[in-house]
């Protein structure tokens, strides 16, 4: 199978794993890359040893091109992009911030850069600053997902650029993988499919929870993690999207954090409260949605924690190899 995507990543099947925390580790990506798709490790959540560490374990296990994801809204994400370019890590994936300089470094090497968008205003702009290819992420989509959904928002942008789209936000079989075809996407994107996977790392309490959800037991708040995002409909998620901001425990959850991926709280702190009072409040949610995403995603505890779902889900029923959710979704499967 020959997309522009399969070409532009050398790889077989224009299929891709989103960068997701806590479960695009370097298993789930080496499995997803030695399936003929490719893997994305998240490195939002590391510390720069980490992801040091987890560049090294994906070459390990596979051969085949990967990549790695930074969110450049988050704090500490231009150390982690310098480590993916000193890596030469063959695919850099980036969102929510300007590429440009991103782009230049990763070419240098000749690696490629996507950009995550979700609207056509920051599409044109990462085409400018160099990106090589979009991932375009509809309303359904888990986590940060824009406000269009995917069916429109894909051939809107695909209209609009000239380099290639990979469709993400409601894709998880071949009826998805066509539709995305159709709409001038040439290739897909799929988080909440492969966390429902064999080689996931989630408890598994999560994947038959996933696998058991409707389409309708999703919530779509701004007060999980300060950016619009989608969750699975549970104790933990309704109570942060209804209970007001507390200063005081995202204060402390926010040194904890800071601890975790060698950040000097202190800078961290005043770094923030400089940023502005926006911002700031938004870095809040944040600290408070980390613990949050922790507790459900690690301790598959979801009265105090929660967990980023699509509205896929609902088509979802059971959690195989990555191989064989790759086959399917190309339609490759035995009869």
């Amino acid at each position: 199978m020959k997309t522009r995507i399969t070409e532009l990543f050398d790889i077989e099947y224009p299929v891709i794993l989103s960068g997701m925390s806590w479960v695009s580790t370097p298993e789930l990506v080496a499995a997803v890359s030695e399936a003929g798709g490719l893997g994305i490790l998240a490195t939002g959540t590391l510390s720069l040893d980490d992801v040091r560490a987890g560049i090294k374990k994906i070459r390990e296990l596979t051969d085949k091109p990967f990549g790695a994801n930074v969110t450049l809204y988050f704090p500490g994400a231009e150390r982690n992009v310098e480590v993916l370019i000193e890596e030469k890590v063959p695919v850099v994936n980036y969102s929510m911030g300007k590429g440009d300089k991103i782009c230049e470094a990763v070419h240098a090497y000749g690696g490629k850069v996507v950009a995550t968008v979700t609207n056509a205003k920051h599409a044109l702009a990462a085409q400018k600053s160099g990106a090589d290819a979009l991932i375009v992420t509809g309303h359904e989509a888990a986590g940060h997902g824009g406000k269009v959904t995917s069916l429109v928002l894909v051939p809107s942008i695909v209209d609009q650029v000239e380099i290639p789209v990979i469709a993400a936000g409601g894709f998880a079989d071949n009826r998805g993988f066509q539709a995305a075809l159709a709409l001038g996407a040439e290739g897909i994107s799929m988080g909440t499919r492969f966390m429902a996977s064999a080689e996931s790392p989630v408890p598994a309490v999560l994947k038959e929870k996933a696998a058991g959800a409707r389409v309708d037991q999703t919530l779509y708040s701004p007060k999980i993690d300060g950016i619009h995002a989608r969750m699975m409909v549970t104790p933990g998620s309704k109570r942060l999207a209804s209970r007001p901001l507390n200063p005081l425990a995202a204060l402390i959850k926010s040194r904890r954090i800071a601890e975790m991926m060698g950040f000097s709280w202190p800078k961290l702190a005043a770094g923030i409260m400089l940023s502005g009072p926006e911002n700031a409040f938004r870095m809040a949610r944040m600290a408070l949605g980390f613990d949050a995403f922790e507790k459900g995603m690690i301790d598959g505890d979801l009265d105090r924690g929660v967990l980023p779902l699509g509205q896929v889900a609902g088509l979802i029923h059971d959690a195989p190899p990555v191989a064989d959710i790759i086959r399917d979704v190309v339609g490759e499967s035995p009869a």
